[in-house]
């Protein structure tokens, strides 16, 4: 008999909470709230109910600084085109559309991602579009990329930095949320902005993280 898959709504909502995060107490989340099954499943048992690692289900910290930058200098995002990228919950999609900004994209090539991020759209009562293509190397048409705690291996910074730079080259603001996950130092950032970021202890190690915002340096 095959596996009886959820609807992707459906999964989200039993294995999450609305929360706040911590450091974006103006936004509310569907999060994991404890450590359940679907966190600690292997590649095998994901697979199994078509879906991959669930990133969407955590504020990582990164993406929480950016959020908090965001909200706290809308003027960023104020009236422009903004890309998302690597979104995830929909977070920092979200800080934009409360800041003002004139268009918002939020892009994920993971289907939960977006089922994820439409919830919580509706949950703070923002639009944004959602958009599960691949877009790097891509060329929107977009003023500002959002980057909020992409760069977790050197494999995805290594991949996405030549069209970021691109991007910076050709006159679009990039900013990018870190914990300090090692890959931005030879990229030729600087930081604007610090937070102490509470992220979880379920797929991290550590509960708490010191994280920036970077933008390349001019």
């Amino acid at each position: 008999m095959d596996p009886v898959i959820p609807s992707d709504a459906m999964l989200i909502r039993e294995n999450t909470a609305a929360i706040a995060p911590r450091l974006v107490p103006e936004i509310e989340l569907h999060l994991a709230d404890e450590d359940r099954a679907l966190y600690r499943a292997g590649e095998d048992e994901l697979a199994a109910m078509g879906i991959g690692t669930p990133y969407w289900a955590f504020a990582w910290a990164g993406g929480q600084a950016l959020a908090r930058y965001i909200l706290d200098n809308p003027k960023a995002v104020s009236g422009r085109k903004v890309l998302d990228f690597g979104a995830g919950s929909g977070l920092v999609a979200i800080a934009a559309a409360k800041a003002g900004a004139f268009d918002v994209t939020a892009a994920d090539i993971d289907p939960m991602a977006a089922a994820a991020m439409d919830l919580n759209r509706a949950l703070n009562d923002v639009w944004f579009e959602i958009e599960t293509e691949d877009v790097i190397g891509g060329a929107g048409d977009w003023e500002v990329l959002l980057i909020g705690d992409v760069c977790y291996d050197k494999e995805i910074a290594d991949r996405i930095f030549p069209w970021l730079r691109r991007e910076h080259q050709a006159g679009r603001e990039i900013l990018f949320g870190d914990p300090g996950r090692f890959y931005l130092k030879n990229f030729g950032l600087e930081p604007v902005a610090s937070y102490h970021a509470e992220t979880t202890g379920i797929m991290e190690d550590t509960d708490l993280r010191n994280a920036r915002v970077w933008r390349f340096a001019h």
